[in-house]
């Protein structure tokens, strides 16, 4: 197929349809609307479900009964409107349901603003609905990546009745560039064994998240940690970008990591030996590979769109053994390639220890950027 101009929102919605989602539930929220209003003429048009809810609970909660249908369901919304669902996302993990959710981050905390954003990493790979489970979390960094996310989000949510979020910030939702859409994928499918959908003819099916008795609920929270430890084997997903020779690393996602490749080019041009570790799946997050490449580089550069929610994670990985620095830009700020080339450059020339919190020294050097 024809590659054609696409602006992220509307892409991923497509890329849905296409994958064959059969019932949408959603609110609206900037900078994510484009994504509900595509859906609403869309789905009709071919005979599916499509409801804005009088709100995000309510959605989250008309997708948590569409799932037990068994079939293809989803909803989006932006980082204040995803915080309302965490209740019914809980619910939905505790029933074992398949359901993708895009999140497309704004600036925060509080409503914040419409600003594209990477603050919701916390809530959406270690924060979320109480109890004990892990969603699949996907991050693109362009609009080509965000369709093919969204469609592999259904299959992964299918194959390992989990929750599937893409985690998309507001440039990846509000920005246009050529891209591809999938065929549309056949309607019929089979339908899984535990989906409900009336009885007659065989036993009742009940799906349900409470489990009263403690020995009832330790077995499940048992059972979705031994299948969060397969998709820990599995579905871990990465891009790698001149690290064959790399003392300098730089680490980061979606939009952060987009721009950050720039700015490895143009290190690169000036004789520095410095690569890009982009990661694509954030949960389950890639640990080993990081832990790899900590024992061969010299330094690793987080960059990110926030105060250093995934530095922490970077910081595990690395377990001391090199020093680990941090660039980051926040309240929906995006960096630009020369900011991070600048820091490049200063980490290729400072000695560097593992001590402290790297965001001293960086909290250091924004306040002069800004009194600046």
């Amino acid at each position: 197929m024809a590659r054609e101009l696409l602006e992220g929102n509307k892409a991923m919605a497509e890329a849905a349809i296409r994958a064959g989602v059969q019932a949408y539930f959603g609110y609206p929220i900037t900078p994510q609307t484009e994504l509900l209003e595509w859906m609403s003429m869309r789905m009709p048009e071919l005979g599916r479900a499509f409801l804005q809810a009088e709100s995000e609970v309510a959605a989250i909660n008309m997708v948590y009964g569409a799932a037990c249908t068994g079939e293809r369901v989803m909803s989006s919304s932006s980082s204040p409107g995803v915080s309302l669902m965490m209740e019914g996302l809980s619910y939905i993990a505790g029933t074992e349901l398949p359901v993708v959710l895009i999140d497309v981050v704004r600036g925060g905390p509080g409503l914040g603003n419409i600003a594209p954003s990477q603050g919701d990493y916390n809530q959406i790979v270690h924060g979320g609905g109480h109890g004990d489970y892990h969603p699949i979390v996907l991050a693109p960094s362009s609009v080509q990546e965000a369709i093919d996310l969204t469609v592999l989000s259904f299959d992964l949510a299918e194959k390992y009745r989990s929750i599937v979020i893409v985690l998309a910030d507001g440039n990846i939702g509000q920005m246009m560039e050529p891209a591809e859409l999938p065929p549309m994928r056949p309607p019929e499918r089979q339908l899984p064994d535990w989906a409900v959908r009336g009885a007659e003819g065989r036993e009742r099916r009940i799906l349900s998240s409470i489990y009263l008795k403690p020995e009832e609920e330790e077995v499940t929270n048992l059972r979705l940690l031994e299948r969060w430890q397969k998709i820990q084997e599995n579905e871990v997903r990465y891009r790698e970008y001149y690290l064959d020779d790399a003392e300098y690393v730089v680490l980061g996602f979606g939009t952060a990591g987009r721009v950050a490749f720039s700015a490895v080019r143009a290190a690169r041009a000036e004789g520095l030996r410095v690569g890009l570790f982009r990661p694509i799946s954030l949960s389950p997050l890639p640990y080993a590979r990081m832990a790899e490449l900590s024992k061969t580089a010299k330094v690793f550069l987080v960059v990110e769109m926030n105060t250093g929610q995934m530095l922490d994670d970077v910081l595990r990985a690395a377990s001391g053994r090199i020093p680990v620095e941090f660039y980051g830009r926040l309240g929906g700020v995006v960096p630009f390639p020369d900011e991070i080339l600048a820091e490049i450059q200063r980490i290729a020339n400072d000695s560097l220890t593992v001590d402290g919190d790297p965001r001293q020294s960086w909290m250091k050097r924004m306040k002069e950027i800004i009194n600046n």
